[in-house]
């Protein structure tokens, strides 16, 4: 039995077979009640461009507005669907956020670099979502493609190592993912 991720868009059509009674997408009131009950499982990826020799010599942060016009760096992420692997899931985000010529290069067996737990009450831990409590696994990912941003990014600034782990790019990051994409840095001996 083959497990399908529907697509947001999904709309009936006569000669389809019905989706699943168990889809991986919720309505916004569902995920709302699931919110509020459980943590939820998130992906995050820091996407890098390497030279030859697989350093890292750029970093990829996302730009986007808030719903209060606030301009806030972000990293790629999003929810695991149901019945999605880790893989599926990181692939999905990165096409999403980067666009269908980003060309990510993930492992042979995707390990992430730190698990980020949030929690919708600030001093908990160093991450913070007021919507949810939930559990990132965060991954640097390589791209080797063409990134034009899409959903609600609204850039994509490759920066060096240095510059992405300044404190100015950590003030314009939300909820602790400054302290993430150092810990990112770090991971992969870019922080000195």
């Amino acid at each position: 039995m083959s497990v399908r991720t529907p697509d947001p868009d999904w709309t009936p059509n006569p000669d389809d077979t019905p989706p699943s009674t168990n889809p991986g997408w919720l309505t916004d009131v569902e995920l709302a009640e699931v919110r509020g009950r459980l943590p939820l499982l998130y992906v995050e990826a820091v996407p890098v461009r390497v030279d030859g020799l697989g350093q890292v010599v750029e970093v990829g942060v996302l730009l986007r507005a808030t719903q209060t016009g606030e301009m806030t760096r972000m990293l790629v992420s999003g929810r695991v669907m149901y019945g999605e692997t880790l893989r599926e899931a990181l692939f999905r985000h990165l096409e999403k956020d980067l666009g269908p010529m980003a060309f990510p290069q993930l492992p042979t067996s995707p390990l992430p670099f730190t698990v980020a737990e949030y929690f919708p009450m600030p001093g908990v831990s160093a991450f913070t979502d007021e919507r949810q409590h939930a559990v990132s696994l965060a991954f640097v990912v390589p791209v080797t493609g063409t990134c034009e941003p899409r959903q609600d990014a609204l850039e994509l600034t490759w920066m060096t190592p240095e510059e992405a782990a300044s404190d100015a790019v950590s003030a314009e990051m939300e909820g602790g993912r400054g302290a993430l994409l150092r810990t990112a840095l770090a991971s992969v001996g870019q922080l000195r």
